[in-house]
């Protein structure tokens, strides 16, 4: 798990870097146009790589959101680990959500799973079973629990910060769904 730097994503410093550069470049050469894009996508990456703090509630047997976004399907499907039927609650970020992932229960990460796959939009029912994908398994007081990121049409490149074995306090940041290839 990692705390914040800053409120921006350390992933997000080199995209955010050179937006700007090119952005200042473009406006000494005089060449508004140009500079006002690429002060727009720097802009943009700002947005997209933030990590804004959290209160997260102490009370026991809660769980928290792992993620911003909106909820689409609540149902029944199976474990993408162990192939056992459990709730499954699918949230779809979209690209001006925040997409710094976070534990939602206190407990150790048992098992981290990585599924390389395609890159169709994540609000299709396809894209749990297609796209590139990591799944944590979370052994907490209050039972098991798993996690799955899945990246999507544009944030395609899911980077984690856990390793199996950690334990991790609810809220605390496991992974972030970036853009990249």
């Amino acid at each position: 798990m990692r705390p914040a730097s800053c409120g921006i994503t350390p992933e997000g410093w080199p995209t955010i870097g050179i937006t700007a550069l090119t952005a200042l470049v473009f406006a000494c050469l005089d060449w508004p146009v140009p500079a006002v894009l690429a002060l727009a996508l720097c802009w943009f990456a700002f947005h997209f790589f933030r990590d804004p703090e959290r209160v997260v509630p102490t009370a026991p047997g809660l769980a928290v959101s792992p993620a911003d976004g909106r909820v689409i399907r609540i149902e029944r499907k199976p474990d993408p680990l162990t192939g056992d039927e459990r709730t499954c609650i699918s949230i779809f970020m979209n690209l001006f959500d925040v997409h710094v992932n976070r534990i939602p229960v206190d407990a150790r990460i048992d098992n981290i799973r990585y599924h390389p796959g395609k890159f169709f939009n994540a609000s299709l029912d396809k894209a749990s079973r297609d796209n590139e994908r990591c799944a944590y398994a979370l052994k907490a007081d209050d039972g098991d629990f798993v996690m799955v990121q899945i990246a999507g049409l544009i944030a395609r490149r899911i980077v984690s910060y856990a390793e199996p074995g950690d334990m991790g306090k609810k809220g605390e940041r496991i992974g972030m769904i970036k853009f990249g290839s």
